[in-house]
């Protein structure tokens, strides 16, 4: 029996034997498949910074191009308004000067009897200083019969 008991324990000792080493093969396997999952982890860690670092710098450009259009967009708001200010300003002269012309139409219609004769004045008015010209640049050479002698006074002076 102590045969049985002694091929027992080295039937033992060969199965832990054969259990220590599959379990040193698989820790080992571990051990590769670990250092490779932290290689690609400090790999993955370092292109996350640098996607970190595209990003904030992506967000920092696109906050200042955010500013520079709101900016723009409130100079431009100054222009707009100005702009419209410029239309009412001249859809106000427009009505005044439509106005002026109404009064000036109707005036002139109110008035019209008025402008003819001052027209027909006027006209009579040229002749006459055109004539009065005439006579003046070709004197009319009369005779000395028709001119009368005044008698002399006393004084002197006809």
């Amino acid at each position: 029996m102590i045969i049985i008991l002694y091929v027992s324990v080295a039937v033992i000792a060969l199965a832990f034997l054969i259990l220590v080493i599959n379990l040193s093969t698989t820790l080992k396997s571990v051990s590769t498949t670990l250092n490779s999952v932290s290689k690609t982890l400090d790999s993955l860690e370092g292109q996350l910074q640098g996607v970190t670092k595209e990003t904030a710098d992506l967000l920092h450009k696109t906050n200042e191009l955010a500013e520079d259009v709101q900016k723009k967009t409130e100079q431009l708001n100054t222009v707009v308004y100005a702009v419209k200010d410029v239309g009412t300003t001249i859809q106000t002269l427009n009505n005044s000067v439509k106005k002026v012309t109404m009064n000036v139409s109707s005036q002139v219609e109110n008035n019209q009897d008025k402008i003819s004769q001052a027209v027909q004045w006027g006209s009579v008015v040229k002749q006459i200083v055109d004539k009065f010209k005439a006579k003046k640049n070709h004197p009319i050479i009369e005779d000395d019969t028709s001119i009368q002698k005044q008698p002399v006074r006393s004084d002197g002076t006809e």
